[in-house]
């Protein structure tokens, strides 16, 4: 339900929808994201101790086509997925059915092949199991088959010893987490978040997206930044981008897993299940899953009790990034507070999807936060149009 509210509406960028009183600096900035940032399409909104704040949304449903976005406008959230996934795992670890602390090969024997006999099911939520890379990519339609990149996954050398450090797995990160789902529950992921997490919640959020759900997705396309003062300008660092060039490297190897890289708008990307990179879900959707990870929404209950959220939050990796060639910081599944991903506050943690997406959560604030967009900015540094919202977020009085 939405907390008193104040309408917003700008012809000149096509903006609508609802702010509580005092949210207005995020409507504000919202605009400049279609004005100055070149967005095309988006909805952004912000939950604050259960109660939906802010409710907005403007542009076009799709990034190629005339089109309006409408209130359930539904997008590809590429790695914001991620922290779908890895509730999954934490949920099953406060259930009593997983051991965080057991070698993945426990659940998963087949995983222990080739040196990955030490590596822990927390190695896996904190990007640290040592397999980010494949010798030879998946194709799409492998890709899309469960048991079949599962069992290339656990045939897979490490490329370093599980443990001692970590590198963003972009996207065997699914095929581990989803995998290890199953092992545990007999069950899909995706059938498992939509069972035990989307609709005890009433969350517009599926992985594997159904038939009858696929006339509110939009289609995806580039972004052409803005040209006006605030636009896109970010740059990656001259080795990020010499890491991106390299075809040995292991970060073009880690996001080139599956090659060529599918078409996100075909049907049958969307219908997949791939846990790490293409769950479908509206703003409201991945907003209010982080709120009630963090607490009661609409009466739903709290999905995280105390300890899995500190778990969740808590350092688990930090330092240089083998694969994403800078510092990251990562909790058990979530991306923390830092340079490389920019959230609300240093307690925060959630997750982007590369190129616009952004979800997160704030206990110390009480506020759970998403954006989602149909227009993808190249790079995987930290998304201006995102960001801009978050620092008119940071403004509003608690």
């Amino acid at each position: 339900m939405d907390a008193d509210v104040v309408a917003v509406a700008g012809a000149d960028t096509d903006v609508h929808g609802t702010v509580a009183p005092g949210y207005e600096p995020v409507a504000d900035a919202f605009r400049r994201t279609f004005t100055a940032l070149g967005e095309r399409g988006a909805a952004v909104v912000v939950y604050r101790d259960g109660r939906r704040v802010v409710n907005l949304w403007g542009g076009t449903r799709d990034a190629d086509a005339p089109a309006p976005w409408e209130p359930g406008t539904a997008q590809i959230v590429r790695s914001a997925t991620k922290g779908v996934a890895a509730a999954a795992l934490l949920l099953l670890h406060q259930r009593g059915r997983l051991d965080l602390d057991a070698p993945v090969a426990e659940y998963w024997p087949e995983f222990k092949a080739r040196g990955k006999e030490r590596a822990l099911v927390r190695h896996v939520l904190a990007h640290r199991a040592g397999v980010p890379v494949l010798d030879r990519p998946l194709t799409p339609a492998e890709a899309y088959s469960p048991d079949l990149a599962a069992a290339v996954v656990a045939a897979q050398a490490p490329a370093w010893e599980p443990g001692t450090d970590h590198g963003y797995h972009a996207h065997t990160f699914g095929w581990l987490t989803g995998e290890l789902v199953r092992r545990v529950t007999g069950r899909a992921i995706g059938d498992w978040i939509a069972d035990e997490v989307a609709g005890p919640l009433g969350l517009d959020l599926w992985l594997g997206l159904p038939d009858a759900q696929a006339p509110r997705v939009g289609r995806l396309g580039p972004l052409t930044a803005g040209t006006g003062r605030g636009g896109l300008r970010a740059r990656p660092k001259p080795e990020v981008a010499a890491a991106y060039a390299d075809p040995a490297s292991l970060t073009r190897r880690a996001f080139a897993v599956i090659d060529p890289a599918p078409d996100e708008n075909d049907p049958a990307h969307r219908a997949a299940a791939l846990p790490a990179s293409n769950g479908v879900a509206t703003a409201d959707g991945l907003a209010r899953f982080y709120a009630s990870l963090i607490g009661d929404v609409d009466g739903g209950g709290r999905l995280f009790a105390p300890p899995t959220l500190a778990l969740a939050r808590g350092e688990a990796s930090a330092g240089p990034d083998r694969v994403l060639v800078t510092r990251t910081r990562f909790g058990l599944g979530y991306m923390l507070h830092g340079p490389a991903a920019p959230l609300l506050s240093p307690g925060s943690f959630g997750h982007p999807g590369r190129g616009g997406t952004l979800a997160l959560a704030d206990p110390d604030s009480a506020l759970a936060f998403a954006y989602v967009t149909n227009t993808m900015a190249k790079g995987i540094t930290a998304d201006a149009r995102p960001q801009a919202v978050l620092r008119a977020l940071r403004t509003v009085p608690a």
